[in-house]
C-alpha cells in the first residue's frame, strides 16, 4: 500500500497554464512530463464499492494498463492507494489480495462489476521542492464521462511525495495567492458517482457519517468535520449561482462544522480553533441574509395576496424585499468568491492535518458520544422546563443547544447498534420538531423586525398600504407563535437521556 497525502484545487481553465509558471522561478523544478491518461471506473449496479468507501479504477496511460483499489480519506488528506499493473481494461481480481476490496470479494463480484464512469484528461505534472519537501504538482485537463453526461476537468493536484506536510500547505497558500485556486475536496471518482446520479450540479446535502467505535475522540472529530467541511464546499457553485437551496446548505454545513467544534471543545486547542470559528461565524454571517430574506418573501410576504391586503400594499413590500433579496444574494456570492472564503478553506484543512488534541485521551469515542449525549440533554431539558419565562435571546440559545444534539445524534448514530437506531430515530426527530418550533419563534422576530422597519421607512405614497401588509404578517405570526410555544414545550417535557449506549 502507498499512503497518498494530497490536495485538490479547481480554477478556472483560463488560468491552468499560469499554476506552471507561478513561482517557477524561485524553484528547482524537476523535468515536466505529459500525459494522457482514460481511466475507467467499476462498481456494482448498487455501488457495492462505494457504500464501503472504496473505489477500483484502472487507467490507461500509453500501452500501459494500471489496476488502483482507493480507501480511507474521509477524515484526512491522505488516503490509502494499492496499485498493480494488469494486462488489460477489466480489472484483475488476482491483484487485489491485500487490499481492502479482498474484503468485499466473492466468486460473483468479478461478474457484478460494470463500467460506471470514464474520465479523460491531459496530465502535465511537475517536481516542486518546498524547504526540505518534495511535492508533485500535476495539472489535469478534460472531461468526466457517465452516459450521456459529461462535466470538465480542470484542476490541480499537490501530492506530498516526501517531507513535512505543513510544505505541502506552504505550497498551497502561495498557489492560491497567485492563480485563485479554491480546495476542491471532491475526487474526480466522486464527482463521476455524482455526475451518474444526476445531481452533480445542485445543492449537496450533507453526507452519512461512518465512526469506528475504536476511534479516539479526535480522530472522530477529523471523521466529522472533514464530512462537514466537504458540504460546505460541495455548495459554493450553488451558492454562486443564486440557488437558494445551496446556500442554505452551505449554511447548514456550517452550522454542523461549528456544532462539531462545540461538542469536542475540551479537546480541542483553544488558541488555532479561536481563530477557526472566528472564520466561519464570518461566512456565515455573509450568507445569513439571503437565507433569512428569501424565507421571509416566499413564506410571509407572497402568501399574503388575495387574504384582504391591499393589491397596492403586497406588490409594494414584494417589491422591495425581492430586491433585498437579490442584494442578499450577490453578498453571498461575493463572500464564496472571495480570496477570504479560498484561505478559509486552507486554514481548516490544514488545521485539521496538524492540529493536536489539548491533552492525551485514552478514551474511544463510543465513550465519549455517550457523555456528550447525556450531558446535553440533561442541559437542554432543565432550561427547558422554564420556557415560558424565557426572553427571546435565551429561547434563541435553546435552540441552539437543541440543534447541536440533534446533529450530534447524526454524527454519533453510527456507533449504535442496529436494535438502538429506532430510538435515535425517535429522539432526532422529537429535537427536529423541537428546533422547528423555537425556529420559527425565531424567524417571526426577525420577521417583526423586517415589517416594522418596512413600514416606518416607506415612502409616502405607499406608507399606509405597507404598513397594513405589515401588520398583517406581524399579526398572523403572533397568533401562529402561541402554538408553537405550546408544541415546544410539549415536546421538551417529554425529552428524556438515552437509555442505550453506544456499541451495545
Amino acid at each position: 500500500m502507498n499512503a497518498e497525502t494530497e490536495l485538490k484545487f479547481r480554477l478556472a481553465p483560463r488560468k491552468l497554464s499560469s499554476v506552471l509558471r507561478a513561482g517557477a522561478s524561485n524553484r528547482r523544478r524537476g523535468d515536466r512530463s505529459e500525459q494522457a491518461l482514460v481511466s475507467t471506473y467499476y462498481d456494482t449496479s448498487k455501488q457495492k464499492l462505494r457504500r464501503h468507501g472504496l473505489t477500483l479504477r484502472v487507467r490507461k496511460a500509453g500501452d500501459r494498463y494500471v489496476q488502483t483499489v482507493k480507501a480511507g480519506g474521509s477524515g484526512t488528506v491522505t488516503r490509502g492507494e494499492w496499485e498493480h499493473e494488469v494486462a488489460g481494461a477489466r480489472p484483475d481480481f488476482k491483484k487485489i489480495k491485500n487490499t481492502p476490496l479482498a474484503d468485499l470479494a466473492s466468486k460473483k463480484l468479478p461478474r457484478k462489476l460494470r463500467p460506471v464512469f470514464r474520465t479523460e484528461v491531459h496530465r502535465t505534472t511537475e517536481a516542486r521542492r518546498v524547504r526540505k519537501s518534495q511535492i508533485e504538482l500535476a495539472v489535469d485537463r478534460g472531461r468526466i464521462g457517465a452516459g450521456r453526461r459529461s462535466r470538465p476537468v480542470a484542476e490541480l493536484e499537490l501530492e506530498l511525495k516526501s517531507g513535512q506536510v505543513a510544505d505541502l500547505f506552504r505550497l498551497a497558500r502561495n498557489l492560491e495567492r497567485r492563480t485563485g485556486a479554491e480546495l476542491d475536496l471532491r475526487s474526480k471518482a466522486e464527482r463521476g458517482f455524482q455526475l451518474v446520479k444526476g445531481n452533480g450540479a445542485g445543492a449537496q446535502h450533507a453526507e452519512p457519517i461512518e465512526l469506528k467505535r475504536e476511534l479516539s475522540p479526535r480522530n472522530a472529530f477529523g471523521v466529522i468535520a472533514h464530512s462537514t467541511l466537504r458540504q460546505i464546499t460541495a455548495n459554493a457553485d450553488p451558492v454562486r449561482d443564486t440557488d437558494s437551496e445551496g446556500v442554505h446548505q452551505m449554511r447548514v454545513g456550517l452550522r454542523r462544522l461549528r456544532a462539531a467544534i462545540s461538542l469536542f471543545s475540551d479537546i480541542l486547542p483553544r488558541a488555532s480553533t479561536d481563530r477557526i470559528k472566528a472564520e466561519l461565524k464570518w461566512l456565515t454571517s455573509e450568507l445569513a441574509p439571503a437565507r433569512e430574506i428569501d424565507v421571509f418573501l416566499t413564506e410571509s410576504i407572497l402568501p399574503i395576496a388575495g387574504q384582504g391586503v391591499p393589491k397596492r400594499g403586497a406588490r409594494a413590500i414584494a417589491k422591495k424585499f425581492s430586491a433585498e433579496r437579490s442584494a442578499a444574494f450577490a453578498r453571498a456570492r461575493e463572500a464564496v468568491e472571495s480570496p477570504r472564503y479560498r484561505r478559509l478553506l486552507i486554514d481548516v484543512i490544514e488545521w485539521l492535518e496538524t492540529g493536536q488534541s489539548r491533552a492525551d485521551d485514552d478514551r474511544s469515542i463510543a465513550g465519549y458520544a455517550a457523555a456528550v449525549l447525556d450531558r446535553r440533554i440533561r442541559t437542554a431539558r432543565k432550561q427547558g422546563k422554564q420556557l415560558d419565562d424565557l426572553d427571546p435571546m435565551q429561547r434563541h440559545k435553546l435552540r441552539i443547544r437543541i440543534k447541536k444534539i440533534r446533529y450530534a445524534v447524526d454524527f454519533f448514530g453510527s456507533l449504535y447498534s442496529d436494535r438502538d437506531q429506532k430510538q435515535l430515530a425517535n429522539l432526532s426527530d422529537q429535537l427536529k420538531q423541537i428546533q422547528s418550533a423555537l425556529g420559527s419563534l425565531n424567524d417571526f422576530m426577525t420577521h417583526r423586525e423586517l415589517a416594522t422597519e418596512t413600514a416606518l421607512a416607506a415612502p409616502p405614497a405607499n406608507r399606509r398600504a405597507q404598513a397594513f401588509a405589515s401588520g398583517f404578517i406581524v399579526g398572523r405570526e403572533r397568533e401562529a407563535a402561541r402554538g408553537l410555544m405550546k408544541d415546544a414545550a410539549g415536546e421538551l417535557h417529554r425529552l428524556h437521556r438515552l437509555r442505550i449506549a453506544p456499541g451495545k
